[in-house]
């Protein structure tokens, strides 16, 4: 069975050959360096940094340059074949290709992306890798907001990123599904804003909407695009809605301004018999009824380290487990602290009670940050290994 297959079968509900498997990032140099693949963001800070000096600090001319460099092959492949490469090597069947948070300006510390989010590349003091880092927003009001750029769904580089996606798909003969995806509505308007600003701007209702229905509108549009371009497995959606003591905002606020358009996209997928796959971090308890209602199709990571008791995977795969795939959620923090026997054991716990009957895709409880052991990260994957194949047997 080939990866395609196996994630829509799991998501309907029903057993493929194995669990399938996913991670939404991999910032972890050791695992990178085990299985011989470079990190990714190392070469492009790099790149940018030497591109900025050889420009005498012209970042005008910089961004000249770059803008240029994107409509070549070489910069397309660059942003999707190294982290399949690197997933297809640990036996991952799901592989993001992002359509969404390209850079409108590159800038002597890193990026403004497309949503108003600023991001610095700097050195992760564990092991002094690069990475990107959120460091605000670039709208601190509304007047602000509209002189942005309008995002556009019909961006050449997103049809660009995905049918390179399709065609690794083909090359690497199935054994990856190189999955869509693109943003929602919550996460990339309060970080285009700033918490401060995003606070100050459901002060005021009419803007507040119009912000959201903004991302809803072009969320929607981009759904249509993929469906066009001739996806028929998944797409996956990043937006957190919360962290680990709760949500960002309201209930209220969200199922007026989130999660109408949430049940827009999802109906649209649906269409295209299409699955629809959430990523959102933190405690989404309060939320959970009106997600699934909208039509969301699997759930990750359902984060294991929230202060909710009752947020809890094998607690919500009793009451939930008919209506919702739940991907995940062996907790970062543990691969980071914790023994591999641990490990192996709440992996295997998962297994035996969250997989059987389908429904159920292995990740972490986020992703796999730099703090996580090597040796936790393979006690993981060898315990899914091991274990993993239906019919679901503990021997």
């Amino acid at each position: 069975m080939n990866a395609l297959d196996r994630v829509h079968k799991t998501i309907d509900h029903e057993e493929p050959d194995r669990i399938p498997s996913f991670e939404a990032s991999i910032d972890n140099i050791k695992i990178c360096q085990y299985y011989g693949e470079n990190y990714d963001m190392e070469s492009t800070a790099s790149m940018q940094k030497l591109l900025y000096n050889l420009c005498f600090g012209n970042a005008r001319l910089m961004n000249r340059i770059i803008k240029r460099m994107e409509k070549s092959k070489y910069f397309t492949n660059m942003m999707v074949r190294g982290a399949s490469k690197l997933y297809r090597k640990i036996g991952l069947d799901i592989c993001a290709t992002p359509l969404a948070l390209f850079p409108t300006t590159y800038t002597r510390e890193g990026i403004v992306d497309e949503y108003g989010r600023r991001m610095d590349y700097k050195l992760n003091p564990s092991d002094g890798m690069t990475m990107l880092y959120y460091m605000g927003g670039a709208f601190d009001t509304f007047e602000e907001y509209q002189e942005y750029p309008s995002l556009d769904p019909d961006l050449e580089l997103r049809e660009r990123l995905f049918r390179a996606g399709k065609q690794l798909e083909k090359e690497y003969d199935y054994e990856i599904f190189m999955i869509p995806a693109i943003m929602g509505m919550m996460e990339a308007t309060w970080e285009g804003f700033g918490l401060q600003n995003f606070s100050k701007l459901l002060a005021h209702p009419s803007q507040a909407k119009r912000v959201f229905d903004d991302r809803g509108k072009f969320a929607v549009e981009m759904v249509k695009r993929i469906l066009e371009w001739g996806e028929e497995t998944a797409l996956l959606i990043y937006d957190d809605y919360g962290y680990k003591k709760g949500l960002f905002m309201r209930p209220r606020n969200y199922r007026e301004y989130v999660i109408p358009w949430l049940k827009r996209i999802c109906d649209t997928a649906h269409k295209g018999g299409v699955k629809v796959l959430l990523h959102s971090c933190g405690d989404n308890y309060k939320l959970l009824d009106d997600i699934i209602n909208a039509g969301v199709d699997a759930l990750h990571p359902i984060e294991p380290t929230t202060a909710n008791p009752e947020y809890d995977i094998f607690k919500l795969n009793e009451k939930y487990g008919e209506r919702l795939c739940f991907v995940g959620n062996v907790s970062p923090q543990d691969l980071s602290d914790k023994e591999p026997d641990y490990i192996r054991a709440y992996t295997k716990k998962l297994i035996k009670k969250v997989a059987p009957g389908g429904g159920f895709i292995l990740s972490s409880g986020h992703s796999i940050n730099p703090a996580v052991k090597l040796e936790n990260f393979l006690a993981m994957r060898e315990t899914l290994a091991k274990y993993g194949n239906y019919p679901i047997t503990m021997e």
